[in-house]
This record gives structure tokens, C-alpha cells and sequence, in this order.
């Protein structure tokens, strides 16, 4: 089950809500394929004026996506392509929907769980 956590500038975020989602959830689909779309989970944070930072000052100009991923993904033989494609697409999601100018500042971090370590609805996930 991806679960995707994005925190953007609350103003660039406001209003793009749903084409943000939907870009991101595609970005997932396209590596994974079409039977993860109904497990992506996307969770979008916005961060008020002032509370994001670079270098000591304030920008609105940082994303930064966490990606809960099994962590048997990078046990595969094609782990490298497959953490670059979603590095790259989710980046690409969020400059394609809220701007260009946050290629720069956007991170994305894949966060690995081990299969006995995620739940769903208080279940251990298959």
C-alpha cells in the first residue's frame, strides 16, 4: 500500500488539491502499474508563509514527499530503476501541478517497512 505524505507552501497547494492527487497517484500507478491506483493513499499537508526554510530563510519554493514503501523494493534486481522512477515522477507530479520552480527544493524520501511492520485498519497487511 503506497502512501505518499506531501507537505507543500500552503499557498502554492490551495485550490490544487485534486489535480495534485491525481497527479501523484499517477505517478505510482506508472511504476507500480494499474493495480496499485486503488492503494494509493495521499496525504497533502499544507505549510503556512514563514515556516519553510532554505538556508536560513524563508521560501515557498520547498516540497517534500514521503513515500512508504514495502521494504522488498530494494531487494529487487531492478531497485535502482525503480526508486529513480518514482524519485522522478512524483517530482515531476508536483512541478507539472504547482510549479516548475519547485524542482529545485522538492525531496523525495522512500521510507522502507519490513512486511511485519505495516498494519491497515489494525490488521497486519498481506
Amino acid at each position: 500500500m503506497p502512501h505518499l505524505t506531501v507537505h507543500l507552501p500552503e499557498n502554492r497547494l490551495t485550490g490544487k488539491e485534486p489535480e495534485l492527487i491525481a497527479a501523484l497517484t499517477d505517478a505510482i500507478v506508472d511504476v507500480y502499474g494499474a493495480w496499485a491506483r486503488d492503494l494509493v493513499s495521499v496525504r497533502l499537508a499544507g505549510v503556512p508563509a514563514g515556516r519553510s526554510a532554505q538556508g536560513g530563510k524563508a521560501v515557498d519554493t520547498n516540497a517534500s514527499v514521503v513515500l512508504g514503501v514495502r521494504a522488498g523494493v530494494f531487494d529487487r534486481p531492478d531497485a535502482a530503476q525503480i526508486t529513480q522512477s518514482l524519485g522522478t515522477g512524483l517530482t515531476d507530479a508536483i512541478t507539472r501541478v504547482v510549479g516548475e520552480d519547485l524542482r529545485d527544493g522538492t525531496m523525495v524520501e522512500l521510507v522502507a517497512s519490513p512486511p511485519e511492520r505495516t498494519f491497515v485498519g489494525g490488521t497486519l497487511a498481506a
